[in-house]
């Protein structure tokens, strides 16, 4: 089955320029998870690193019914979601298992939400 880890954080942090050899180190301990899943068959169609929610457009119904598009994220939040990684997994606690060696867990305290991907 397919899964889907959403990489959730405080979006702050994970782009200091004071920071970036600190961020360098990070990047590279994803890239090493990275090779290390896919080796073991557990990453479906990869994944995406999202830009930050500040450049992000939101589309919702105005007052008149018609498309409206403001700036930002529908919701103010601390944590946003950063980025996903699909993964392929027997079942929910196999790819659970996958998503708690995420290094962003245990390097800043971001969370990773584990879903199943609906197959219609």
């Amino acid at each position: 089955m397919r899964y889907v880890m959403l990489l959730c954080g405080d979006e702050d942090g994970w782009y200091d320029p004071d920071r970036a050899a600190e961020q360098e180190n990070a990047m590279n301990e994803i890239y090493a998870w990275m090779e290390k899943w896919q080796a073991e068959g557990k990453i479906a169609d990869g994944g995406a690193e999202l830009d930050t929610s500040r450049k992000a457009k939101t589309v919702s119904r105005g007052p008149d019914g018609a498309p409206m598009v403001t700036d930002g994220p529908y919701l103010e939040l601390k944590e946003v979601v950063g980025g996903f990684i699909m993964l392929e997994a027997d079942d929910i606690d196999d790819a659970v298992a996958v998503a708690a060696t995420w290094p962003g867990v245990a390097r800043f305290g971001d969370k990773v939400e584990v879903r199943p991907v609906m197959q219609r």
